[in-house]
């Protein structure tokens, strides 16, 4: 199965001049953040034709260098303020409640694109489930980010699913819909060809204002699968409807 996706993101990769505007072909992606998410997101999207720069707190610690190794076609590291120098696309890949302390950190980041894949998740409930932590100052952190950054192209994607899933989708027994948010229409459509270029499928759901919906998503999910009811979101298209017969014609009178 691994051995098929990566094939297929070959293609896919080849293939991306032909389907994209150029800027979407050969990006520089900054991933802020060498977690879990920062090392799931960087490789595929190296393994897509991407140039990735890691921005870390210490770039020189060696599970960053074991990042960049593992991730290869290029990738660097650097400091968090370094790596969005000179990048097309920028991954906010941080706690949920960093984020907002971290993007101020970054300088302006206009006319870059900003995907989100942050969450905020209140663990202390009483009745032991998720809730959702909304930031103080907006409706989700994406808008929180948004408001922070309001000359860059904030896209909210990849906050619905765990890494596993993001690596190596086969793993769901079936496809995986990665819900999208924005206010602009390419730099949505440039995060689509991320998701698409990783295996995964895509539903636009709008402007940025429902990026609240998406980070609500996530509290479901996580209650779910400690319930043990675990699932993925998958939003299946509607068929088109089939086209009525055309009419017979009228009796001669």
């Amino acid at each position: 199965m691994r051995i098929h996706r990566i094939i297929t993101a070959a293609l896919i990769a080849a293939a991306l001049p032909l389907l994209v505007p150029a800027s979407a072909s050969a990006a520089k992606i900054a991933v802020i953040g060498t977690g879990n998410v920062g090392a799931a997101l960087g490789p595929e999207f190296a393994a897509q034709g991407h140039t990735i720069v890691y921005g870390s707190r210490n770039p020189s610690e060696q599970k960053v260098k074991d990042l960049v190794a593992k991730t290869g076609h290029g990738a660097t590291a650097a400091t968090q303020l370094d790596a969005v120098k000179g990048a097309e696309i920028v991954v906010i890949a941080v706690p949920g409640t960093a984020a907002e302390e971290v993007v101020k950190s970054l300088g302006d980041l206009s006319g870059k694109i900003i995907l989100d894949p942050t969450n905020r998740v209140k663990r202390n409930s009483p009745d032991g489930n998720l809730d959702y932590d909304k930031p103080a100052n907006a409706d989700s952190n994406a808008q929180l980010i948004q408001a922070l950054q309001p000359n860059a192209k904030v896209v909210k994607a990849f906050n619905t699913l765990n890494v596993r899933q993001m690596t190596d989708p086969e793993t769901a027994g079936g496809p995986i819909t990665i819900p999208i948010a924005g206010d602009d229409a390419q730099a949505k459509a440039t995060i689509a060809q991320l998701v698409k270029g990783m295996g995964l499928e895509v539903v636009d759901l709008g402007p940025l204002r429902y990026a609240n919906a998406l980070e609500q998503m996530l509290v479901i999910w996580g209650n779910a699968r400690a319930h043990g009811a675990a699932f993925n979101y998958y939003l299946r298209p509607q068929p088109a409807a089939p086209t009525p017969p055309p009419a017979a014609p009228a009796p001669p009178r």
